[in-house]
């Protein structure tokens, strides 16, 4: 049985770096609830076998559209082709983002901008364009996918970290001005989470896990479904009440001082 506050039939929701790792987790999820997903990133093979997939999969109807969210036209087109081909937005994930790290001295500012443009300006288009569309249907539920990096920093991230942090604020501001239409509009700051492309990651890198986890007071990374929980649960009716906030899903705070084990 599905929980009244987790039922998205007749709602369409559009989800940015659909394709893998949170975003298409959060997507399948949405699908399997009953939305109608639209799912976006660049790599047009991987996006519409994900697609094909969550369709097999849920029932549901999902429709990958080929954007690079850095680009305003090709935001424009991901917003109107979604309401074309699904009829209205109801919700917007904003997950595109990532990052290259570097000491802070060592960052061009071309490489600086760019994150900037991934995690931040991307975001503003697709807010503003769906926003468009959900202002005038007096409701809308917008998440945006930030990091913990966004709340406190991280070294070798200076850019990433203050863009998250730029998205979290975006995030409150777009709350408290659009509130009066209806809409909510929250954050998820997600800890290390072992995607397939981070694991790669960690593993070209040559890290140890286990040295990786070790801060983590439950002793792991998290995985995609459990950032997509925290999604999908803010862009639901259970969430009624909640807007401005930005929710870290991290596996608990590290603090320093006494060593108990």
């Amino acid at each position: 049985m599905i929980i009244d506050g987790l039922n998205f039939a007749g709602r369409v929701a559009i989800v940015t770096g659909g394709a893998t790792g949170i975003g298409y987790a959060t997507a399948l999820q949405l699908a399997r609830l009953g939305a109608a997903v639209a799912i976006a990133s660049r790599t047009v093979a991987e996006l519409e076998a994900a697609a094909a997939r969550i369709s097999g999969e849920t029932g549901a109807r999902c429709v990958a559209i080929p954007t690079d969210v850095k680009e305003e036209a090709a935001v424009i087109h991901l917003v109107a082709k979604t309401v074309g081909d699904l009829g209205r937005v109801d919700i917007l994930i904003n997950n595109a983002g990532g990052t290259r790290m570097g000491p802070l001295e060592d960052i061009p500012t071309r490489g600086w901008d760019s994150i900037f443009d991934l995690n931040v300006r991307s975001a503003y288009f697709c807010t503003r364009e769906a926003g468009r569309h959900m202002i005038a249907q007096k409701s809308g539920a917008i998440v945006n996918i930030s990091s913990t990096g966004g709340i406190r920093g991280v070294k070798g991230g200076a850019h990433y970290s203050a863009a998250k942090s730029a998205l979290q604020t975006f995030t409150t501001v777009t709350a408290a001005e659009w509130g009066r239409y209806g809409i909510r509009a929250n954050c998820v700051a997600a800890g290390m989470i072992a995607s397939p492309r981070a694991v790669a990651a960690w593993q070209a890198a040559g890290l140890e896990p286990t040295a990786m986890v070790r801060d983590i007071p439950l002793r792991r990374a998290g995985e995609p479904d459990e950032i997509a929980n925290m999604i999908v649960f803010l862009a639901s009716a259970a969430a009624s009440y909640i807007t401005g906030q930005t929710v870290a899903v991290d596996g608990g705070p590290a603090l320093g001082g006494m060593k108990l084990d």
